[in-house]
């Protein structure tokens, strides 16, 4: 694919960058990226992944924006408040640059629809709040052989991981959790409070590793770091990594799938 010439401007800043350049930039905008949540972590990570020129997303999100939301969600405004999050994330990837298109889910993924949410992506991105929706969410990217790219924060901590659990020798992100979380038992903002910035730093972090999974054997960026989970830690600022091991005996990847 080619960069149409009226869009090189756009995105020269990245072209220039032998790290990306123009094949790189070429096959960022014939990809599709499933967006799943577009609350604090979904919002900024969809500005960075739309900035870089993904061509296609699919955006699912079952809320309504609130005002509580303002804080740290940053694609919605006071405008929004009371419709769909979906909607509105749509209508400001339009505004944003017209030549990128979305499609809009405003329905609540589980176990039932989440393969059909994700049909034809190139790459999940999920910055939902409780561990059933990770999970079925992880489960149906297993069994489509669809790379997930997870995020979660709470209060000052957060953490982004890629996996590649459709692949012999990688984690899923059941493998990192196991099977004692299928219920909606998260620990939530509302209870715990989050600082705004922490979760744009998740959002923002989850974006950057979204562009080395969708690079991958395209440009020299393109390592997607298959099953390490990167934590952040935003009190006393710092950040680690550490790999996840396959669990042979996964219901998601594993023998018992």
């Amino acid at each position: 694919m080619t960069i149409a010439p009226e869009r090189l401007e756009r995105f020269a800043r990245h072209i220039v960058l032998p790290e990306v350049g123009g094949a790189g930039q070429a096959a960022l905008a014939d990809m599709h990226v499933a967006l799943i949540g577009l609350g604090g972590i979904g919002s900024p990570a969809l500005q960075y992944l739309a900035g870089a020129g993904v061509g296609r997303f699919t955006l699912v999100d079952s809320g309504d924006v609130e005002l509580s939301n303002l804080q740290r969600q940053t694609i919605y405004t006071t405008r929004d408040i009371g419709h769909a999050k979906a909607v509105a994330a749509r209508r400001w990837l339009a505004n944003f640059d017209n030549g990128l298109t979305a499609d809009v889910r405003d329905d609540r993924i589980d176990s039932a629809n989440a393969a059909a949410l994700i049909e034809d992506a190139d790459l999940v991105l999920d910055g939902t709040d409780n561990f059933a929706t990770r999970l079925a969410v992880s489960d149906a990217c297993v069994a489509a052989r669809v790379p997930l790219l997870s995020a979660a924060v709470g209060r000052f901590q957060g953490q982004v991981g890629a996996f590649a659990g459709h692949l012999p020798e990688h984690a899923c992100y059941r493998c990192f959790v196991g099977d004692a979380f299928d219920a909606e038992d998260c620990d939530t903002c509302a209870e715990d409070g989050v600082l705004g910035a922490m979760v744009g730093w998740v959002g923002s972090f989850a974006a950057m590793q979204a562009i080395r999974v969708l690079l991958c054997g395209v440009s020299a960026l393109g390592d997607p770091q298959w099953g390490t989970l990167h934590l952040m830690e935003g009190l006393s600022p710092a950040m680690r990594s550490f790999q996840i091991a396959k669990d042979p005996a996964c219901k998601g990847c594993g023998s018992a799938a």
